[in-house]
């Protein structure tokens, strides 16, 4: 029943509750008995409201949570800066503990609590926050809090609001109204996804989850709603997520075209378009998600971290990097794109044309690659892979399209692309393609060859590779990165095995016609699953226990996309 991390109004807004990241110091907003408890969560069946249970000897109380969303008669997307909580006992009676401790700018800045006829307001520097309440609180010292009695069908209703200068009265903030709208807008989200088979209830949440991990302004998806969440307990591989990599967009895009979203595939595209169109060929990885360059990275001293996990970092010095592997992302969705939607503007040709020119003229310079390696930069395989695969795509847009006048330039690069690789990503010591041109160490990205149409599974050296993928990078049937003793990615320490990794595996098993391999593979992944059905970026292979930022778009994507060819392959 806690808020233990919330920044508003944006996802990237220093934040207001940081418990997650210092219990003590960080900030909390939570409701809860004040006597020994169970409590169970769920999200409301095909929504994104939550609703905490808890059961308690005396009696049974819920709680449920929701930020409003749903669209205004113009058809956008309301944007209030709210988070309504329902308090109802379901049976006898209930003595629960309020707390509202609210810690403005990473808990750098002091906060002045002020009580009002309708509630509280806390106010920092520049920011203020207010809780209306149908019942008062109290203030005592940086914390307002009230215990209070509720017995079976009375309730209870807390609006928390970004901005307000003053509570009102409850009534003023239209709960029931905004709870049924909310209630609705997920329910059609979650009724267009018409497809079925064994993994529905898993890609359903993971499509809605991608939802909440869109700012509607611009359409910008971030890679994950927090920071610092730690790949390795007690490690300093903690980072800032709350950014737009346009990898993750591009991935998303295919991921709608999967479940035959078209529409809103298609507004995916144009938005990454128009993004592309802003910073054109010499593109960043990420953005802010307003377009800018994400804040300057640096650490905050003053916390102590998820589980004395330190440094916690804010903003994201990967922006700087050059990863080559971007433009194959774009060209690869906008093939995917002009496959199904079937149509492509000039600006746009123009814009994609720009994107293979880049590639063609970059593929053969040394970056920092997929994993934004703080070491380096390498020749690594899998840029120059996607090197390959703009060009390979660009080609194949062009001919559909007309386009003639580069195409034999193109199919010049795009075959010394692939000799290349050929000639230095293959060790054969080691019988496989390794992580760059340089060493002889493996990485899981070299299983996205067949993926992309590279290399076919049933070829040679892709089978050896995989299997010796298989091999050395595993760690109790998980798929590490790489090994970090033997890359040099500028930081110390282990990580836990990254999910990502695993559903390619799950993928290369499809095409190999070891089907009975990848569901069993794609459901123990599914079982790392929190009770909500989220999932992270990482997972310690020992323990099951999630790492990293937390949900991580781009493993939801990735159950979307290996759910549904899992499906397909079985339904043959």
């Amino acid at each position: 029943g806690s808020i233990d991390w919330c920044c508003l109004p944006r996802f990237d807004s220093p934040s207001i509750f940081a418990a997650i990241l210092d219990d003590e110091k960080g900030g909390h907003f939570y409701i809860r008995p004040d006597t020994p408890f169970e409590s169970n969560q769920a999200y409301l069946p095909d929504t994104n409201i939550l609703q905490t249970s808890f059961q308690t000897k005396t009696g049974d109380v819920t709680v449920t949570d929701f930020m409003p969303c749903y669209k205004d008669p113009h058809n956008r997307l309301v944007q209030y800066n709210e988070i309504h909580r329902l308090v109802k006992c379901t049976s006898g009676e209930v003595v629960l503990k309020v707390a509202l401790m609210p810690k403005f700018n990473y808990a750098r800045d002091k906060t002045i609590l002020r009580s009002f006829k309708w509630g509280i307001v806390a106010e920092g520097n520049t920011e203020s926050l207010s809780l209306c309440s149908s019942v008062p609180l109290d203030i005592v010292e940086n914390e307002a809090i009230q215990t209070l009695h509720i017995r079976q069908e009375e309730s209870v209703i807390f609006i928390l609001r970004y901005g307000a200068s003053q509570p009102r009265s409850p009534a003023i903030y239209h709960t029931e109204f905004k709870f049924k709208k909310t209630y609705e807008y997920w329910k059609h989200k979650a009724d267009e996804c018409i497809f079925s088979g064994p993994w529905r209830e898993a890609i359903l949440r993971s499509y809605l989850t991608l939802h909440l991990m869109m700012y509607s302004p611009t359409g910008a998806i971030i890679a994950a709603p927090t920071t610092s969440l730690p790949e390795r307990i007690g490690g300093e591989r903690n980072w800032d997520y709350r950014f737009s990599w346009l990898r993750d967009a591009s991935f998303t895009i295919n991921a709608l075209f999967h479940l035959g979203h078209v529409e809103e595939a298609i507004d995916f595209f144009n938005w990454l378009i128009n993004m592309c169109g802003e910073c054109g060929p010499k593109a960043q990885i990420l953005y802010s998600i307003d377009h800018g360059n994400p804040m300057e990275e640096h650490e905050l001293q003053h916390l102590n971290g998820y589980r004395n996990s330190r440094p916690v970092r804010i903003g994201n010095g990967a922006y700087n990097q050059i990863q080559l592997d971007v433009f194959g992302e774009v060209l690869d969705a906008a093939h995917n794109y002009l496959n199904i939607a079937g149509y492509i503007s000039n600006r746009t040709w123009q814009l994609l044309e720009g994107f293979v020119d880049a590639a063609c003229e970059l593929w053969s310079r040394p970056d920092n690659g997929i994993w934004e390696v703080r070491g380096g930069p390498y020749h690594f395989v899998h840029s120059k892979l996607m090197c390959w695969v703009a060009v390979d795509r660009g080609i194949k847009i062009a001919e559909k399209l007309g386009h003639t006048d580069k195409l034999d330039y193109w199919k010049k690069t795009v075959q010394a692309i692939y000799d290349d690789i050929i000639a230095k990503g293959w060790n054969s010591n080691k019988n496989a393609f390794t992580q760059h041109y340089a060493t002889s160490a493996l990485d899981s990205s070299v299983l996205l060859m067949p993926l992309f149409d590279f290399l076919p599974v049933s070829h040679e050296q892709m089978a050896s590779t995989i299997e010796r993928v298989i091999n050395e990078l595993s760690s109790n049937g998980l798929l590490l990165r790489y090994r970090t003793e033997e890359t040099d990615d500028g930081l110390t320490g282990e990580e836990g095995a990254f999910l990502w990794c695993s559903f390619w595996l799950v993928r290369n098993l499809i095409r190999m016609d070891r089907s009975e391999e990848a569901t069993e593979l794609y459901e123990r992944l599914l079982s790392y699953r929190n009770r909500l059905g989220l999932i992270s970026e990482m997972a310690d292979p020992t323990t099951g226990e999630l790492l990293g930022n937390f949900p991580q778009a781009l493993t939801h994507l990735t159950i979307i996309i290996t759910g549904l060819e899992l499906t397909k392959a079985l339904a043959k």
